[in-house]
Order: C-alpha cells, then sequence, then structure tokens
C-alpha cells in the first residue's frame, strides 16, 4: 500500500499567496511518487514546484521523479520564490 505524501506546513500558504494573485493551482501532492506539489499556471505559463520548509531537503522519490522529468521543476521554500519564478514579482532580491 502506497503512503499518503506529506504536506510541509508552508503549502497551504503558498497555494492561498498564488490563488490571489491570479494564478491557478493544481494540488499534486496526493500523486506520490515523487511526483511535485503543485502545478501552477499563470500568465499562460505552467509551473511545477516542490514545497519545502526552509532546510529540509528532496527524498529519494522526489531526486528521481525530478532527474527524470524533462521539463523545469522548481523546489520552493516561499510564496516570494514561487512569485519570482512565474514573474509575478521582481528577481532583485
Amino acid at each position: 500500500m502506497r503512503r499518503i505524501s506529506r504536506v510541509d506546513n508552508n503549502q497551504r500558504e503558498i497555494v492561498e499567496i498564488l490563488r490571489k494573485i491570479g494564478a491557478s493551482v493544481q494540488m499534486l501532492h496526493y500523486v506520490g511518487f515523487g511526483c511535485p506539489d503543485i502545478l501552477v499556471g499563470f500568465r499562460g505559463q505552467n509551473y511545477l514546484f516542490e514545497i519545502k520548509l526552509e532546510g529540509r531537503k528532496r527524498n529519494k522519490a522526489q531526486i528521481r521523479w525530478h532527474s527524470n522529468w524533462n521539463g523545469e521543476v522548481h523546489t520552493i521554500n516561499c510564496a516570494g520564490d514561487a512569485m519570482r519564478i512565474i514573474g509575478a514579482i521582481g528577481t532583485d532580491k
């Protein structure tokens, strides 16, 4: 039996902020097997995000999934990280 994927405590806040700026957010954490936590659509582009608390690292399944994916996957710690990646705020930090 497959274990339900654990959700980091910062995920809810990140998702709420992204939705407030008009991004579409699809939860993917329940897929498991290393699949990223969320899919974000913003200004006609799609982004895959793995959400981690500061100091936490990806597990073996996540590392394997990310390395086998033929597209971009971003690991983020906060909404600011996501907003910079999708271009909702500047990158001057």
